[in-house]
């Protein structure tokens, strides 16, 4: 059996754009025009949001009990893979392909909407059920609309949800029990999340600036990237990926940066490569004042001072559960032949943090050569200290 991995296609949405082309392109221009102004989250206050453009696609009215937004959103990625699939069940059988999903906030938008609805009527909404917020919705949904019965799963861990899909994948693709597995994962915009890092001080009345001495919280936005992973040979490959639990704190990240460090090691350790292997890492880069100190340091303590890093946060805003995966889709856009083999600018003020360690930010005016044999990984980091590292590979 082949013990090697890939990413065989993929689909995402998200502020860039509705598909890879859009998106690589705003992606690799560095163009944040999805980033809008919105006071329709958080009680008297307008801060920027990114919000998907456009008409999602509606679910068939037999999943009415798991219509959600959240839902929609899924569908939108996934129809632009849904040739691969349709192939891979084809091939395989619809027992043999599983399904992991990573979400945050699932259907909590539908809650609050019926909630207020309760509180005008005295009655709930006949539109809503209870199955639209639940956090395994996302994947049994999309079993249930491919007519997939392998295993299928919802990952929620916070900001890593769908960062730690790849390593379910890895686990089911190895151990023999699956031949495909679709991973990814999906979030969207609700006035819980936005109130709720709101109150914890953490949200920025303007695009998010990590890194900089003036970083001042994030920005939220919402996406979907689902990729179709085998064993079958392409051009990008899922070369190791690193998890690891520091519980220093519910929501503090520990400052040593340890946990996050290790995770970027035993993604790594699993390719059998070293830090000077890889050619960019996209940060997890919130742009709040502890996590940008945590990961400038754990960064600068593996990697040398020139590896190109980023984030993409200022383009997107932060995707919550659905950051993992969309920001692995950036590693494979910036990988694969069909795109420009660029890597993703870093936006910011440019005003350096003297407190932070010094890091080589992608700038786009200096365009970097990537080697045609390379590794980048992509970092997520979670409350409660649940961290992961992606390391995708071409030409090995």
């Amino acid at each position: 059996m082949n013990d090697r991995i890939y990413l065989n296609a993929l689909g995402i949405v998200c502020p860039l754009g509705n598909d890879k082309a859009a998106v690589a392109a705003g992606l690799f221009a560095g163009d944040g025009h999805g980033l809008r102004m919105s006071d329709a989250h958080i009680p008297g206050r307008s801060v920027p949001v990114g919000a998907l453009a456009g008409e999602l696609p509606a679910l068939p009215p037999e999943f009415g009990k798991v219509n959600s937004r959240n839902n929609r959103v899924l569908l939108a990625a996934l129809n632009q893979i849904d040739a691969e699939i349709r192939e891979a069940v084809e091939r395989w059988g619809a027992d043999r392909i599983g399904i992991v999903l990573g979400t945050s906030t699932s259907g909590v938008a539908e809650g609050q909407r019926a909630l207020a609805d309760l509180r005008a009527t005295g009655e709930w909404p006949e539109w809503f059920d209870y199955q639209q917020q639940e956090p395994g919705s996302l994947s049994d949904f999309a079993a249930r609309y491919l007519s997939i019965s392998g295993p299928a799963y919802t990952i929620s861990t916070a900001c890593s949800s769908s960062g730690k899909t790849f390593a379910s994948a890895r686990r089911l693709l190895r151990q023999g029990l699956c031949d495909a597995v679709i991973v990814g994962g999906a979030d969207t915009l609700c006035g819980l999340t936005l109130t709720g890092f709101a109150g914890m001080e953490a949200v920025s009345n303007r695009v998010c600036n990590p890194f900089s001495a003036n970083r001042d919280g994030i920005t939220i936005g919402e996406g979907a990237a689902v990729f179709l992973v085998t064993r079958e040979p392409a051009a990008v490959e899922l070369l190791g990926v690193g998890e690891t639990s520091d519980a220093h704190h519910v929501s503090a990240p520990d400052p040593t940066g340890a946990g996050a460090r290790e995770a970027m090691k035993l993604a790594l350790a699993m390719a059998d490569l070293a830090p000077s292997d890889v050619a960019y890492v996209n940060l997890h880069g919130t742009a709040t004042p502890l996590n940008d100190a945590m990961e400038s340091l754990a960064v600068s303590e593996l990697f040398d001072r020139t590896t190109p890093v980023s984030s993409t946060k200022p383009l997107t805003g932060h995707l919550l559960g659905a950051a993992g995966g969309v920001e692995t889709a950036f590693l494979w856009l910036a990988l694969h032949p069909d795109f420009d083999d660029r890597l993703p600018p870093h936006r910011w003020d440019g005003v350096a943090d003297p407190a932070l360690p010094a890091l080589e930010f992608v700038d786009e005016t200096q365009p970097i050569r990537i080697p045609a044999r390379t590794t980048m990984v992509s970092n997520s980091f979670a409350f409660g200290g649940s961290n992961v590292s992606v390391l995708l590979g071409r030409g090995w």
